[in-house]
């Protein structure tokens, strides 16, 4: 027989054989479900759930959950926990099945015993696993990466978003009718158990480099691809993700995980936090290690459940961990968080990070649609002891090369270190086709309207929608329209202008202002290099400063109190604002303002028998200032049109510097002001986060009450976080003043022991604010006549004082996450509840969303 006959019958013969061969050689076996306690219901964590005959298995979450996948052929299923009898089970290879188990305690064999033995409770002294945890602590110095010398990396990062929990219900809704061609790119791989459908990519490329004194860190992107949508600041989404999903390093005490602080596993102070169990010693690689577990010893604490793979040597280094957060945790829509890591050896004894991987899946119910979450690390090509110069680490911590936005797939084929997945690479072109559909560009434009409050109309955006009605009681009802130019209008000049008529003042008031960028960036680009000149004619109520909100919201229409003291100013403002990569910038500035009083607020140099006298209209001040802050690693959340900062632990340091001198542009005074403003927040786990802030502030010269510290004080019903809730407009003033604010946020530290207060997720929160300043004798205006007199209430009674011996305190205790947006607090007044139309007690609200934790 020739040989192409030959070849002809095997090739037949391999395929009879391929249809005899019964499906369950080639077919995956997947097996998920839950273990409880049979006598209790109660879910298990860490039974070890193992494949026989394979090493296939993991131990049970802290829900009992476990999922299991293989190729191989095993029929048999074992579950395993001390002080429980050991369970097998019969699997169905090839299928996908859902297997429960209930496990009995060995104790219950013992019922008929005359004597029993008492349960033995977990202990630190004597406990072997945290003899060697606490090596592992005692090492953690020579372990830590940044004890090396120097050493470079090639660093390959994957982020990713996709709708989760996809089911057929989801599919067949009747709105989703034009976006049928977006379900042929689901994924049943990436999250086990549930379909995902991709909808957010992308991936960075960069070159690391690393030295160890000074401790210095540069960064260069290579190459970066990701998905694009239109109507969003791309750039600000990556920035944003970067935040949330921070580095971890789990020799350091606290790892940041979604903003909060949470407790590492091998911490100084873990044995107080967690309870450890050797479970084996494996070979992992070429590294024989001790295999261990750990879980929280009270769940509702920031920390850890999963396992440790320690070197089984001296050096006592992590080889890899596996961690998890317990569903008790108070995070607002985390349902689920995994996180792990791998260690390679670099040098002989010594570790590095070759993978690091996180993975959260985001949802508002335990069953409906959610967000999956994963960013995907991985660190290749060391090189240690190649230390670049000093001046190489300049500049920005991270550069982009300027091709790196260009490079295509084509070149992520060949570089990537891990390939992608079917639904992966389907992401770019899926989302093109989605934006183009009417329907959802509508959607996109509505909600960008009601979260951010301008309606884009592409070059130009018109707003914000809540200032278009306000009222006050001395303009009447007011009507404003206003708005700003955009990145599409212009990227390195914006326009900005307002117009507004009070209907009982029958006054127009006004502003307009441009800003633009002196260098190549944005005006909204780090690090900013830029100019704005702007002129105003507004009214502001002496002391109302308020935070992330405009004055005339129409929220805050309703004030307290008395407010009928107002005053028109004009005012011509230019400014140039210079950042620095190190995060250091400097603003120098010019004003020219005129005050005019305005209601019942008068600017009178007498008052004799209640009758006003030497009444002066207006003052004018021409003052130019010099503005210096630092604030070390901070990050922005960046906007189409604004960014915020995203508090970190360093401190932000602002010293502000203002001179005038009289007669300079029809200048009244002269005078300097001095401000130094400290920041910080400390983190505290596992009780939370506190904001520091600190101020002092000093006026040189002699000047009338209105060209003085007015402190900040709030009349709405609005919590103002860096305002006086309690102090009426106007209640004090001071030339020289100290200030302390500080507040604490628990995230449910005590809440989350109370069973209602865990179910609602509700989180506490606690602040005491205090101010000491005074006037002295320079600035007052008993001891200089020519100075305005201090106001006074329309019965001639005192109106405004000066800060005395003692200092202005208020504290107050809150709830916040009400329904994940709200914040209630009950507020004191300690002191000066002598003054008139003052409250001892009030009650405060304020509108924030909390994503995931509470922040300033």
């Amino acid at each position: 027989m020739s040989e192409r006959g030959n070849l002809s019958i095997s090739k037949f013969s391999i395929l009879c054989l391929w249809l005899l061969l019964p499906h369950s050689l080639w077919a995956q076996t997947i097996v998920r479900g839950v273990v409880t306690d049979e006598k209790t219901g109660d879910p298990l964590p860490f039974v070890s759930v193992l494949i026989e005959g394979t090493t296939v298995g993991k131990n049970t979450d802290f829900n009992g959950q476990y999922f299991l996948e293989t190729n191989e052929t095993s029929a048999k299923i074992r579950f395993t926990l001390v002080g429980y009898n050991t369970v097998v089970k019969d699997l169905k290879v090839g299928q996908s099945q859902i297997l429960s188990v209930k496990m009995s305690s060995k104790s219950q064999q013992l019922k008929e015993v005359t004597v029993e033995g008492t349960k033995q409770r977990y202990k630190n002294k004597d406990n072997p696993a945290v003899d060697l945890i606490r090596r592992v602590i005692d090492h953690k110095k020579l372990n830590r990466k940044e004890d090396f010398d120097s050493y470079e990396l090639e660093k390959y990062e994957k982020v990713q978003f996709a709708l989760s929990n996809v089911s057929e219900k989801f599919k067949n809704r009747r709105i989703l009718k034009n976006f049928q061609f977006i379900f042929n790119n689901l994924d049943s791989n990436q999250m086990p158990g549930k379909v995902i459908l991709p909808a957010y990519l992308q991936e960075t490329l960069s070159d690391v480099y690393y030295i160890k004194n000074p401790q210095r860190q540069k960064e260069i992107v290579t190459a970066q691809s990701k998905v694009k949508f239109d109507r969003l600041n791309n750039d600000g989404i990556g920035t944003f993700i970067g935040y949330l999903y921070q580095d971890v390093n789990i020799y350091n005490n606290t790892v940041p995980i979604l903003t909060n602080q949470f407790i590492s596993p091998i911490s100084d102070n873990g044995p107080l936090f967690y309870k450890y169990y050797i479970l084996d010693t494996v070979m992992l690689g070429y590294t024989r290690c001790y295999h261990m577990s750990f879980y929280p010893r009270n769940k509702a604490d920031f920390v850890f459940q999963g396992e440790l793979w320690i070197t089984f040597d001296t050096t006592y280094a992590v080889r890899k961990n596996e961690m998890m957060v317990s569903p008790d945790i108070n995070l607002n829509f985390v349902k689920e968080l995994k996180l792990t890591q791998e260690y390679v050896e670099v040098r002989s004894g010594e570790y590095l990070l070759s993978t690091d991987n996180i993975s959260i899946d985001f949802g508002i119910g335990e069953n409906g649609l959610g967000i999956f979450g994963q960013r995907a690390l991985s660190y290749k090509n060391y090189k240690l002891n190649n230390r670049k110069l000093d001046q190489f680490y300049d500049g920005l911590a991270v550069e982009m090369q300027d091709s790196a936005s260009t490079k295509g797939e084509s070149y992520f084929a060949t570089h990537r270190h891990q390939e992608l997945t079917r639904s992966e690479q389907g992401v770019y072109s899926m989302i093109d086709s989605v934006q183009k559909v009417p329907l959802f560009r509508h959607t996109v434009s509505l909600l960008e309207m009601i979260l951010v409050g301008y309606k884009d109309f592409g070059a130009v955006e018109i707003g914000p929608l809540g200032t278009f009605y306000s009222y006050h009681p001395i303009e009447g009802n007011r009507i404003r329209f206003g708005g700003r130019t955009t990145r599409q209008f212009s990227p390195r000049v914006e326009l900005e202008g307002y117009a507004i008529y009070g209907f009982k003042d029958e006054k127009w008031k006004y502003y307009f202002g441009v800003r633009k960028a002196l260098g190549k960036s944005s005006y909204l680009d780090f690090p900013q290099k830029n100019i704005k000149v702007s002129y105003s004619h507004e009214t502001k109520i002496p002391g109302l400063e308020l935070n992330f909100v405009h004055e005339d919201n129409f929220l805050l229409s309703i004030k307290r109190g008395d407010n009928t003291k107002l005053i028109y100013k004009k005012e011509f403002n230019l400014e140039y604002v210079s950042e620095f990569p190190n995060h250091f910038s400097y603003t120098l500035g010019f004003k020219n303002r005129e005050e005019t009083p305005a209601g019942t607020l008068h600017f009178n140099t007498e008052n004799y028998n209640d009758t006003l006298s030497n009444v002066v209209d207006n003052i004018t001040t021409s003052t130019m200032s010099i503005a210096l802050r630092y604030a070390p690693h901070e990050q922005f959340y960046q906007g189409k049109s604004f960014r915020k900062p995203m508090h970190n632990e360093y401190p932000i340091l602002q010293v502000r510097y203002e001179r005038s001198f009289k007669g300079f542009l029809h200048s009244d005074y002269s005078f300097q002001k001095l401000t130094v403003n400290i920041f910080k927040r400390l983190n505290l786990s596992p009780i939370g986060y506190s904001n520091l802030e600190i101020e002092a502030g000093k006026v040189f010269g002699t000047v009338p009450y209105p060209l003085l510290e007015i402190h900040r004080a709030n009349q709405t019903f609005s919590y103002q976080m860096q305002s006086y809730n309690l102090m009426n407009f106007l209640e004090f003033v001071s030339d020289e003043y100290a200030s302390i604010n500080y507040t604490h946020f628990f995230n449910g530290f005590f809440f989350n022991k109370i069973p209602l207060f865990k179910k609602l997720k509700w989180r506490e929160v606690a602040s005491v604010k205090m101010i000491y300043g005074r006037i002295t004798d320079a600035n007052n205006p008993d001891l200089n006549p020519g100075l305005f007199k201090l106001p006074v209430q329309t019965d001639g009674s005192p109106l405004t004082y000066s800060l005395s011996a003692r200092p202005y305190m208020e504290a107050s205790i809150g709830i916040a996450n009400i329904f994940k947006i709200f914040r209630i607090d009950l507020i004191r007044r300690i002191n000066y509840l002598e003054h008139a139309n003052v409250s001892e007690y009030g009650v405060r609200g304020m509108f924030k969303f909390d994503f995931l934790v509470s922040c300033k």
